[in-house]
């Protein structure tokens, strides 16, 4: 039986084509783990997530498939991924970082409706979580006084080090940083979604010392390019007119913050605790504006940003006092 529509002879029979090819995976009968897998990766890209969090996503949900031999969706249950867990021979921060990943997969999957209920939220690991330190403003001046500031690199490892303290900014987007985001008449940074790690531009003030380093730090720049014979307009360059990035692991200024660390004992200088010293510095300024912090980090929720904080319990009673 058919009936017309727009002209076209369409059969009754092409409605229930969708509808069960949906029912198949939303009862996870004979639905594999990586169909499933291509479905979610495929949804992720489409949403902009950057390609390490897809390859984290691709790597831990094949590595439990495979640990476990769990080829179908129907057989995802508590059990498999509690045998998972006991098969990896690592530290519990390592192994709950790997099943924040496959918990991640699945919210996806239930969103998807493959998924009656949420169970893998109820897997636990249990993780003494140290606390990490934010640089401190001394921490950043015990360096910047040790840089000779007349030698290209170490003008370059400065004003990225100044840049990540004043403004919070990762190192990501240290490295993708151009001449058109740096306003140094408005002494700010106006940076665009493309080179944020969560889409979204944001508009960063930095001080007048940092704007002086910027100023020499582009002229060096050109200069440098000149002679390379290189073209690109980003801020921090190698001496060879290259970015300074070959890869996500593999970035000349973090190398850089790493040697001087082991040269000079500054335990708090490198692109993380530079970001929690932001984060922490503002925090106290705002007298505990939380909003304001995540905005200015660029979080998509509080509970990150509470995390960066490493409030102690002096601090926690201090903002209580307040309230009062």
């Amino acid at each position: 039986m058919s009936k017309k529509r727009n002209g076209l002879h369409v059969s009754a029979d092409l409605n229930g084509i969708f509808a069960e090819e949906n029912k198949q995976p939303n009862h996870r009968e004979n639905f594999t783990v990586e169909k499933a897998l291509e479905i979610v990766v495929s949804q992720m890209e489409v949403a902009g997530l950057r390609p390490r969090t897809i390859s984290d996503y691709e790597t831990y949900v094949m590595d439990f498939s495979k640990k476990t031999d769990t080829q179908y969706m129907k057989d995802v249950d508590s059990g498999v991924i509690y045998e998972w867990l006991a098969t990896m021979n690592v530290k519990p921060q390592t192994k709950l970082i790997r099943l924040k990943c496959l918990r991640a997969f699945l919210e996806r999957c239930f969103d998807n409706g493959w998924f009656i209920d949420r169970f893998w939220r109820h897997i636990n690991i249990r993780v003494d979580t140290p606390v990490k330190e934010g640089a401190t403003e001394e921490d950043v001046f015990a360096l910047l006084r040790i840089l000779d500031l007349s030698d290209f690199v170490q003008l370059r490892d400065a004003g990225a080090v100044l840049l990540m303290y004043e403004t919070g900014i990762r190192l990501a987007t240290v490295t993708q940083l151009q001449e058109q985001h740096v306003d140094l008449d408005a002494k700010v940074l106006r940076l665009d979604g493309s080179i944020m790690k969560n889409r979204k531009s944001l508009i960063l003030p930095f001080s007048e010392r940092l704007a002086r380093i910027l100023h020499a730090l582009i002229e060096q720049n050109r200069i440098i390019r000149k002679e390379k014979g290189t073209r690109n307009y980003l801020i921090f360059i190698t001496q060879q007119g290259t970015k300074i990035a070959t890869s996500q692991s593999s970035n000349n200024i973090s190398k850089r913050l790493n040697l001087y660390k082991r040269r000079y004992g500054l335990e708090n200088i490198n692109p993380h605790a530079l970001r929690r010293g932001f984060a922490k510095d503002i925090y106290k300024k705002s007298h505990g504006d939380i909003a304001l912090v995540s905005k200015a980090l660029g979080h998509s929720d509080f509970g990150v940003t509470t995390r960066y904080l490493h409030l102690d319990e002096e601090e926690v009673a201090d903002r209580l006092r307040e309230l009062r």
